[in-house]
Protein backbone atom coordinates (compact mmCIF):
# COMPACT_ATOMS: atom_id res chain seq x y z
CA UNK A 1 0.00 0.00 0.00
CA UNK A 2 1.37 3.49 -0.69
CA UNK A 3 0.80 6.43 1.82
CA UNK A 4 -0.59 9.79 -0.11
CA UNK A 5 0.32 12.65 2.49
CA UNK A 6 -2.37 15.11 2.65
CA UNK A 7 -3.16 17.51 -0.10
CA UNK A 8 -5.56 20.15 1.53
CA UNK A 9 -8.58 18.55 -0.35
CA UNK A 10 -9.86 17.12 2.72
CA UNK A 11 -13.33 15.73 2.84
CA UNK A 12 -15.56 13.79 5.36
CA UNK A 13 -17.96 12.20 3.40
CA UNK A 14 -18.15 8.35 2.80
CA UNK A 15 -14.99 5.63 4.20
CA UNK A 16 -12.01 7.81 2.42
CA UNK A 17 -10.75 11.13 1.76
CA UNK A 18 -11.29 12.05 -1.90
CA UNK A 19 -8.50 14.77 -1.45
CA UNK A 20 -5.67 12.04 -0.40
CA UNK A 21 -7.50 8.85 -1.16
CA UNK A 22 -6.54 7.56 2.72
CA UNK A 23 -9.57 6.26 5.05
CA UNK A 24 -10.42 8.53 7.43
CA UNK A 25 -9.70 5.78 9.77
CA UNK A 26 -5.62 6.06 8.40
CA UNK A 27 -6.10 9.93 9.03
CA UNK A 28 -7.55 9.75 12.76
CA UNK A 29 -4.59 7.29 14.09
CA UNK A 30 -1.70 8.84 12.40
CA UNK A 31 -3.30 12.70 13.21
CA UNK A 32 -3.43 11.01 17.06
CA UNK A 33 0.23 9.74 16.48
CA UNK A 34 1.30 12.90 15.84
CA UNK A 35 -0.41 15.23 18.29
CA UNK A 36 1.16 12.72 20.80
CA UNK A 37 4.78 13.29 19.22
CA UNK A 38 4.10 17.26 19.24
CA UNK A 39 2.68 17.39 22.95
CA UNK A 40 5.93 15.45 23.96
CA UNK A 41 8.23 18.32 21.89
CA UNK A 42 6.00 20.74 24.55
CA UNK A 43 6.11 19.26 26.82
CA UNK A 44 9.63 19.34 27.21
CA UNK A 45 9.63 23.01 26.20
CA UNK A 46 12.17 22.60 23.21
CA UNK A 47 13.62 25.63 21.62
CA UNK A 48 14.61 23.51 18.39
CA UNK A 49 11.42 22.26 16.95
CA UNK A 50 12.79 21.84 13.88
CA UNK A 51 15.88 20.15 14.61
CA UNK A 52 13.73 17.35 17.12
CA UNK A 53 10.97 17.09 14.02
CA UNK A 54 13.65 16.44 11.86
CA UNK A 55 15.94 13.82 14.24
CA UNK A 56 12.33 11.93 14.77
CA UNK A 57 11.71 11.84 11.12
CA UNK A 58 15.20 10.19 10.30
CA UNK A 59 14.51 7.78 13.28
CA UNK A 60 11.39 6.33 11.97
CA UNK A 61 12.48 6.26 8.80
CA UNK A 62 16.23 4.40 9.96
CA UNK A 63 13.98 1.93 12.07
CA UNK A 64 11.96 1.24 8.93
CA UNK A 65 14.67 0.29 6.56
CA UNK A 66 15.73 -2.29 9.36
CA UNK A 67 12.46 -4.00 9.01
Amino acid sequence: MKFNPCNDVCTKEGTHCEGCGRTHEDIAELKKRVMAVVNFAQMKEYDNVEVFAEAVGKSVLKKLQKV
